[in-house]
């Protein structure tokens, strides 16, 4: 826990019962092992009935988490923010704290053998984290969009995929998550479309936010942007109601993900990989615990 106070404030009621549900949410997810963006808690509000889906109620509830944090009433690391990362070199204190650490994270492809290469691919920067656990599980790479994915990031991956799918039995699958709005529906077909102009034959697989999710889970709709260019095509297939895949929750979208790699998985072939790589993990192992005797060898 990390509830640290900066500030003295006092909340009147109504906001002191609104910091408690937000810390009864964000405990329920934490015991879960997620974290979540100040857009993700927002839509479990919606959902949960207690705030109507309006910008103000969003800027309010903004507001309180920003106050409630500095006055020490919630968790500062239970909060995130996936789109400002800080970036720089590591440090270690002798040979022997690298060959440990390297000996956690060493990996071997657990996925070579499998018939099908697969990426996961998502809209959102703010929603990588929820992608992280289940795709750092299943050994599957995965990618920030963020929107409109830029001609040098898809020529890169048509480069990519091709070059990972060589001598595979099946093709490679793209798995695509985005909002059902006018331009997160489109996307998916973007993205089809310049992979082939690239010369890569990806089978690009949306898996949500679909209608069928949006019947099953009820998620909160916002208008869809009348300012959009693909809004009439939209309207005339969906109607004039928009859904934001952040309000999906996140162990719902895991579930999704997982069942749909699994679709593509053939876990005996993985399994002997994954021992292989516990092997080699406990020789790495072995020469950090033997370190000092090795050296008096050299």
């Amino acid at each position: 826990m990390a509830k640290i106070a900066y500030i003295k404030k006092t909340f009147r009621q109504a906001t002191e019962d609104l910091i408690a549900k937000a810390n009864e949410i964000i405990d329920s997810y934490a015991a879960d092992g997620y974290d979540l963006t100040i857009r993700q808690l927002y839509y479990q509000f919606v959902a949960r009935g207690i705030l109507e889906n309006r910008q103000r109620n969003y800027k309010r509830l903004v507001d309180t988490i920003n106050n409630a944090r500095l006055a020490g009433l919630v968790d500062w690391e239970r909060i995130v923010d996936r789109t400002r990362t800080m970036r720089g070199n590591s440090h270690w204190d002798s040979p022997k704290d690298i060959i440990s650490a390297c000996a956690s994270q060493f990996r071997l492809d657990t996925r070579l053998t499998q018939d099908t290469y697969i990426e996961v691919w998502i809209e959102k920067d703010a929603l990588v984290g929820v992608l992280e656990g289940v795709c750092t599980e299943l050994d599957v790479p995965y990618f920030s969009c963020r929107g409109y994915t830029s001609q040098s990031a898809v020529w890169r991956a048509a480069n990519r995929v091709k070059s990972m799918a060589a001598g595979r039995v099946g093709r490679a699958v793209i798995i695509h998550l985005g909002d059902h709005d006018p331009s997160g529906i489109d996307m998916t077909r973007d993205i089809q479309t310049r992979l082939e102009i690239f010369g890569c034959s990806a089978h690009v697989d949306r898996i949500a936010l679909n209608m069928d999710q949006v019947t099953e889970y009820s998620p909160p709709p916002n208008p869809a942007k009348i300012t959009d260019s693909r809004y009439d095509a939209y309207v005339e297939e969906y109607g004039e109601e928009s859904w934001e895949l952040d309000a999906l929750d996140p162990r719902s979208i895991t579930e999704l993900i997982h069942q749909t790699i699994s679709q593509y998985t053939n876990n005996s072939r993985r399994q002997a990989l994954i021992d292989d790589q516990w092997n080699n993990r406990r020789q790495l192992r072995g020469v950090a615990t033997n370190w000092d005797q090795i050296i008096d060898q050299l």
